[in-house]
């Protein structure tokens, strides 16, 4: 049982709230998921630029020096421009105007050990161990700026509790992938997925889910085309969230045996585990609010 919270605003003149509104709606979804927790917001400037690429790395203790990054990116970076290295809440985040893949190379020969939780230009990916609502306060999400953004709290129950299988799951540039259930042939997709030189962080399911809808954008699906793809080849009971840089869908088993509640006005569109979590949106009362039906992809774009 775990708690999915998510938020895509339509009205740019939302967007400035977009942290107290997501952690209202996140503070309403705790109990489902005590564990731990993840956030994803996107357009956020003061931690993305476009034309830079952004790692997320877990933990804040790394001790990343831009110096370091700097010289083996040398090659590669504009006449004059540098890396950048910040540090937000329990997460490091590592800019640079070269290519997402060339950011990463670099990352993984400097530091081997870092683990890189979320990429890309428009997303930011922070995840830790504990209590949600003090991983959002950690991460100063009240006070963050977003076009869209997504929430998971997490009741481990296929891998350990760590920041690594805390959700989402960033795998591929400005794409993450959230998950309340669990994939039953998960090994059996992954194995496959390695036979066509698909690498894996963890042992967690969610990320097997993650890593098959990278593999079939990179193969030409658009974004609802890989889900209906990943209902025919995976499965469990599940509720996914899946956002690009400018869209979000949302999936449920053809059971649908885990729970999801949608709201839509013009303004917005917000995904919950429960409805408590939409109740404060603004307009609420006169949003359209329905529950996905079973096998069906939904999607919205900004």
């Amino acid at each position: 049982m775990c708690g999915i919270a998510a938020l895509q605003l339509r009205n740019p003149q939302l967007r400035p709230k977009m942290g107290s509104l997501l952690s209202t709606m996140l503070c309403e979804i705790v109990d489902r998921g005590p564990d731990s927790a993840g956030l994803a917001v996107y357009d956020n400037p003061e931690l993305n630029t476009l034309g830079k690429s952004t790692l997320s790395l877990l933990g804040a203790d790394l001790e990343i020096s831009s110096a370091d990054i700097d010289a083996l990116l040398a090659e590669l970076l504009p006449e004059g421009a540098t890396s950048e290295v910040r540090i937000v809440g329990d997460t490091t985040l590592v800019s640079a105007e070269v290519a997402t893949e060339d950011l990463a190379g670099a990352v993984a020969r400097a530091y081997p050990e870092a683990v890189v939780a979320g990429r890309g230009e428009r997303v930011t990916v922070m995840k830790s161990v504990g209590h949600p609502v003090e991983v959002a306060e950690r991460h100063g999400l009240e006070g963050m700026y977003g076009s869209q953004a997504v929430s998971h709290t997490r009741m481990a129950t296929e891998s350990a509790v760590t920041a690594g299988g805390s959700h989402p799951f960033s795998v591929a540039n400005d794409l993450c992938l959230v998950h309340n259930g669990s994939f039953s042939n998960h090994a059996s997709v992954r194995r496959e997925l390695k036979r066509l030189g698909v690498e894996f962080d963890s042992e967690n399911d969610t990320e097997v889910g993650a890593r098959y809808v990278a593999h079939r954008l990179q193969q030409g699906d658009d974004l609802e085309t890989a889900l209906v793809n990943l209902g025919k080849v995976l499965d469990g009971f599940y509720t996914l969230v899946v956002t690009t840089a400018d869209s979000m869908a949302v999936v449920r088993d053809p059971i649908a045996c885990k729970p999801a509640i949608i709201a839509e006005t013009d303004d917005w569109v917000a995904m919950a585990s429960e409805f408590r979590a939409l109740a404060e949106l603004p307009g609420i009362e006169n949003a359209r609010i329905f529950e996905p039906e079973p096998g069906r992809v939904y999607t919205w774009s900004l």
